[in-house]
């Protein structure tokens, strides 16, 4: 399990011009691979006559982290590889940065594309705004209508987020939770129903 990441909270773009190539760089949340290839789609959809669509990006954090870059046709080495190498320095997860480059007529050579790409990257991220994504895990927590109040109070000191709730002979919620505040809230609940109450994990 990761501990607490920062996430982007919302897309930014940035904008560059060198040498009258224009380079529009988009970077946002990916919590998966496939949410990943959907953002590089959409900048092919949105920015049809750019010549290149150069993207990085990281889903996860720290060591359970997938990556993935492309040049789009950038000489190897210039465009994909500075993306990611700024993703990277971010320190933030569950991103994609996608840069559409408009030519100018003007070549870079290979060292100017790698301060293209990187300067882009880097002006998408100084727009960028994060949040901190902390990993919860799924309960149930079946009890007699006369502990439902009490476990309503548990849940919410112990920052808990009800996601159903099932009214039968028993009362059935689902809620979710950080790691450290799963374990308070268990131990808590045990000791307010006397053990009659048990929290058991659905993840």
């Amino acid at each position: 399990m990761n501990p607490p990441y920062l996430i982007p909270s919302e897309p930014a773009r940035a904008e560059i011009t060198v040498k009258k190539s224009r380079f529009v760089t988009t970077v946002g949340l990916a919590k998966t691979v496939d949410q990943a290839r959907d953002a590089i789609a959409a900048s092919r959809i949105e920015f049809p006559k750019a010549n290149h669509h150069v993207y990085g990006f990281r889903v996860g954090f720290a060591k359970s982290v997938t990556e993935g870059m492309s040049d789009d046709g950038e000489p190897s080495g210039t465009a994909g590889r500075p993306t990611l190498a700024v993703l990277r320095g971010s320190e933030v997860g569950d991103i994609v940065l996608v840069t559409a480059r408009f030519f100018g007529g003007i070549k870079l050579g290979t060292g100017g594309l790698v301060r293209a790409y990187t300067e882009s990257a880097q002006a998408a991220l100084s727009l960028l705004r994060t949040e901190l994504k902390v990993e919860r895990h799924l309960v149930g927590i079946e009890m007699p209508y006369s502990f439902y109040n009490t476990a309503k109070l548990l849940i919410s000191a112990h920052d808990g987020l009800i996601e159903d709730e099932t009214f039968a002979a028993q009362v059935t919620v689902i809620a979710r939770f950080a790691a450290p505040d799963l374990e308070r809230f268990s131990a808590e609940v045990v000791d307010r129903s006397a053990g009659q109450v048990n929290p058991v994990s659905l993840d």
